[in-house]
């Protein structure tokens, strides 16, 4: 899905590879993967590569980079190290000797060094380092692209908006299809699945000077502001409503939800309403049901749970026909006391997490009634 948001924004040899996809392109693709691709995380330009043996290798191929052509030493920037089976024993030294080739390049050149951020730096530059190969980048992007701005009332382990579009993808959901998440938190299903319909580049919704490639010396502002332009014309004209609904049994969560409705201006098209999936009534005939329920670590939670699951296979079976439900989770438990079918399970990670996408179709009408009258009697 990524390399295909890549292709549309008119990259050439885009290939998937461990963690992403790489792609040629140019400026303009580069701002255009970061203004519409609802996949990628961060668009990472490189600048050097090269095999490395020891921490000393890694700083003369930093130093081969002109970093003063690059950006001006008033940004303040920060080195990111990711290492893959390096024989290298210290991360934070070889951060360090980066940091140095890059200032000993900036003082050569103009006497002076840039500052160092950590916290929110202008300009990013990552190492990725494997066994026996080092390559530099540049963060074109900033903050993380998932990092919408949509919202600001959170709740606990949300799914990142750049996952929510993915599975939207992967379940096949399109605009118009009705859609419900009954267990909707913070709201990040229903706000991707809003703008989706609308047509909204997700980058727009960014404050001006958030991307990392305004930073960069040979930022294009008119290209990127006709662009801008250009996505903001193609935004469909808002209907009175849309077919996406959210629930949550938690009347705080309905809140946090309502507010980033709100925050991303949409909040008169979704309605979120509070209440328990086991006793809410779906609000169409038929659609698409998205959620990610919880998952117990504790032996209470795990507990409670192993009594939910099949409480809400029945719930399914009694009031879904006709819906196509899908549920995200890293318990491995529930499609066993769910007491449902699996068409189908996705490996997917949120995080660190290890989770499966499963889809439950609900059977409607006439083969629903024949599945269950073929079922065997319990004694």
């Amino acid at each position: 899905m990524l390399a295909e948001d890549l292709l549309a924004g008119g990259a050439s040899a885009a290939q998937v590879v461990a963690g992403g996809a790489q792609f040629s392109g140019t400026w303009e693709t580069c701002y255009r993967v970061n203004l519409e691709s609802r996949i990628a995380s961060r668009v990472l330009w490189r600048v050097a590569q090269g095999s490395y043996g020891c921490e000393e290798d890694v700083y003369r191929l930093a130093g081969t980079v002109d970093w003063p052509a690059l950006f001006q030493v008033e940004r303040t920037l920060r080195v990111y190290v990711t290492a893959i089976k390096s024989p290298l024993k210290s991360i934070e030294f070889i951060t360090l000797r980066v940091k140095d080739a890059v200032c000993d390049r900036f003082r050569l050149a103009c006497g002076r060094r840039p500052s160092v951020d950590t916290s929110r730096p202008e300009v990013r530059i990552h190492l990725f380092l494997t066994a026996t190969e080092a390559t530099l980048y540049l963060d074109t992007s900033g903050e993380p692209l998932w990092q919408r701005g949509h919202k600001i009332a959170k709740v606990q382990a949300p799914v990142k908006e750049n996952l929510a579009a993915g599975i939207l993808r992967l379940i096949g959901w399109q605009p118009g299809v009705p859609l419900y998440d009954p267990m909707c938190g913070s709201g990040t299903f229903l706000i991707e699945a809003a703008h989706i319909s609308l047509g909204d580049a997700p980058g727009l919704s960014r404050d001006p000077g958030e991307f990392g490639f305004e930073k960069l010396s040979n930022f294009n502002a008119k290209l990127w502001q006709g662009l801008c332009r250009l996505a903001a014309d193609r935004r469909a004209l808002a209907p009175s409503s849309l077919p996406i609904w959210g629930a949550d049994l938690s009347a705080d969560a309905v809140s946090r939800a309502r507010q980033n409705l709100d925050y991303a201006g949409i909040g008169d098209l979704v309605e979120v309403r509070e209440g328990n999936l086991l006793d809410l009534p779906p609000p169409a005939a038929a659609g698409m049901l998205i959620a990610n329920p919880p998952y117990g670590e504790r032996l209470g939670e795990t507990q409670e749970l192993a009594a939910f699951y099949p409480r809400l296979g029945d719930a399914l079976k009694r009031q879904y026909a006709g819906w196509d439900c899908w549920f995200f989770s890293a318990d491995t438990a529930l499609p066993k006391l769910i007491g449902l079918a699996v068409k189908r399970r996705i490996p997917l990670f949120n995080g660190p997490l290890d989770c499966r996408l499963y889809h439950f179709p609900m059977v409607a009408g006439a083969n629903r009634q024949l599945r269950q009258s073929a079922a065997p009697e319990r004694s």
